[in-house]
């Protein structure tokens, strides 16, 4: 008994130290695509590898929207087009005037109030902005699945923060700490919004970068926060750490003085770690540095696909192309982003011993010992039995 009682205790030792850390390794590989899957356009709008257009098309645009209307000056959608055309160009004081031209043909109209709220948000001009998209919203509320509503309450939330702190960055690092969930969950009682509730909110934000700025680092900000909930819902199903990181990386990135991008850094590095106890699989864990090394070579493939379809759009324009009609017959869906993996995270011989070590050290043990239990049971039964 005394052998089979240390063997026991050699086997129990030996499971509780290597175990966790094996399996944390290897759950640690298929992280970034359990992410991908709940959130499949998550990493494509924050590296920029999604269909979008060039500014020289939209200088394109304008000059043909223009032409359009001159034969046509009372069409609503040529007005759209030539409005959000403007906008991409930066021209927001056009914007705004071609849809208050759209509005006064035709008033109470989606398209027209959502799009001026848009462009009046973007010009700066917050408050105003809400106005119509509080228009929009009651005009049809569910359009673009409710990104408008989203899109007020960020903007509700940057006014709350600006009044409280002035225009630093990041927003939810200023006074009292209020992040964009814990801003929208304002009233519940639990004081987070349920799982459903955040993916409709990341949803809402995604739309966002999509038709608006996808590098903008007010909506980098609210969507690191909402991928990495701080009551962690369920690591399963409502935490997306390492997407998290990579879009407080790149608001960093994008903001405009040393404090802002080192706040950022450090929201980062929060959102990587597994929000539960703080147990040994933290310590193992992709580290920021890996992900940022993993993170730049994702954004130069963004970087280089968008550099390829601005080109071939200023191409098509020069050679007196249709750039929607060429756009159209080249690109049928969204591109996907080839995803990197760390070299310290690359399977290796060392990874091999890895799974044998993890072999020998759990399941070997463990099918021993219930040998040697039900050995001892038989012989205990047979002390027993009478002659």
């Amino acid at each position: 008994m005394n052998q089979v009682g240390r063997l026991f205790s050699w086997g129990l030792v030996a499971w509780l130290i290597f175990a966790p850390v094996l399996v944390a390794c290897m759950w640690d590989h298929d992280t970034l695509a359990m992410e991908r899957s709940r959130f499949p356009s998550a990493l494509e709008l924050i590296t920029g590898k999604f269909l979008r257009h060039s500014p020289e098309f939209y200088q394109w645009r304008i000059g043909d929207r223009l032409k359009r209307l001159e034969s046509n000056p009372n069409g609503l959608t040529l007005l759209d087009d030539l409005a959000v055309a403007y906008d991409k160009t930066g021209q927001h004081d056009l914007a705004i005037a071609t849809s208050l031209r759209a509005a006064k043909l035709q008033p109470d109209r989606y398209e027209t109030e959502a799009n001026l709220g848009t462009f009046l948000i973007h010009s700066g001009k917050l408050e105003e902005g809400l106005v119509h998209i509080d228009k929009a919203l009651r005009i049809n509320p569910d359009a673009h699945f409710g990104r408008e509503k989203y899109q007020k309450a960020l903007v509700e939330y940057v006014l709350d923060r600006r009044k409280a702190n002035g225009p630093a960055l990041p927003l939810s690092a200023q006074g009292e700490k209020l992040d964009f969930e814990k801003f929208l969950a304002k009233g519940k009682k639990s004081g987070h919004l349920s799982i459903e509730e955040n993916r409709d909110a990341i949803r809402g934000i995604l739309g966002m970068m999509r038709f608006g700025k996808h590098n903008s680092p007010v909506l980098l900000e609210a969507l690191g926060c909402l991928l990495s909930p701080p009551n962690n819902h369920d690591e399963l199903m409502g935490d997306a750490k390492q997407l998290a990181a990579r879009a407080y990386l790149l608001a960093g990135y994008e903001s405009p003085d040393e404090a802002a991008r080192m706040s950022y850094r450090d929201l980062a590095q929060k959102a990587l770690h597994m929000q539960t106890d703080g147990n040994t699989l933290d310590q193992v864990q992709m580290t920021l540095p890996e992900l940022e090394a993993v993170f730049k070579k994702e954004l130069a493939q963004g970087t280089a696909w968008y550099s390829d379809l601005r080109a071939k759009e200023a191409g098509w324009i020069r050679d007196g192309k249709d750039p929607e009609a060429e756009f159209q017959k080249l690109y049928d869906q969204d591109p996907q982003v080839d995803t990197y993996v760390h070299p310290k995270h690359r399977f290796s011989p060392y990874l091999v011993f890895e799974y044998l070590a993890f072999t020998l050290l759990v399941v070997f043990p463990l099918c021993l010992i219930t040998w040697i239990v039900y050995r001892l049971i038989r012989r205990k039964k047979k002390l027993v039995q009478p002659d």
